[in-house]
């Protein structure tokens, strides 16, 4: 039987992007192909997991929005996860780099797909947002809004230069009318 290596799976609040301020059901996957040196997850542990103890955990929760994010979720995910969360009815986002290209044969299985990219050019050129940390990635703004995305977001850093990275993240969303900011309200409030 199938095992999913999951960092953890918990009830909290989107903080970031179109679906900022929603209730959501996060299932973290451990692992990921790229090492940035600004992550904030920590995937030395996790539970292996089959998918009927998966579903149970996701389905204590009272709303059916669900978000897999990690590391990068499509090292792990698969179409028996999908269709489970389908059949379940829950409303499936997915948050991945982009180094993976998801196959049209998931694709149409998930409602939201997020690109954040950590390198450039992305492998995963389409999709309901993408997502960039504009300290690293400003350089290739025009280059993804060639990209078929309905929203573009641009992410300030967060760490010892907070405040300038926000004033620069909010002149470049001033000056490039396409792109929106996105603050990781999460922290603010302080959840997870």
């Amino acid at each position: 039987m199938k095992k999913y290596k999951i960092n953890e799976i918990f009830y909290s609040i989107q903080g970031e992007g179109f679906h900022a301020g929603r209730a959501a059901v996060f299932i973290r996957f451990s692992g990921c192909n790229l090492n940035c040196d600004f992550c904030d997850t920590n995937f030395e542990s996790f539970a292996e997991m089959t998918l009927e103890e998966i579903i149970v955990k996701a389905e204590k929760y009272p709303f059916k929005f669900i978000v897999l994010t990690g590391g990068e979720p499509m090292l792990q995910v698969d179409r028996k996860l999908l269709m489970e969360l389908r059949n379940r009815e829950f409303e499936i986002a997915i948050e991945t780099n982009g180094t993976i290209k998801i196959p049209d044969s998931l694709s149409w299985m998930i409602n939201w797909i997020t690109v954040s990219p950590k390198e450039f050019p992305t492998k995963q050129d389409s999709g309901s947002e993408i997502k960039i940390v504009f300290d690293y990635f400003n350089q290739y703004l025009s280059e993804y809004e060639k990209m078929d995305f309905e929203h573009f977001y641009l992410q300030p850093m967060d760490g010892k230069d907070i405040v300038k990275n926000r004033k620069l993240t909010a002149q470049a969303v001033m000056t490039n009318p396409k792109w929106k900011v996105s603050i990781q309200m999460h922290k603010i409030l302080g959840i997870e």
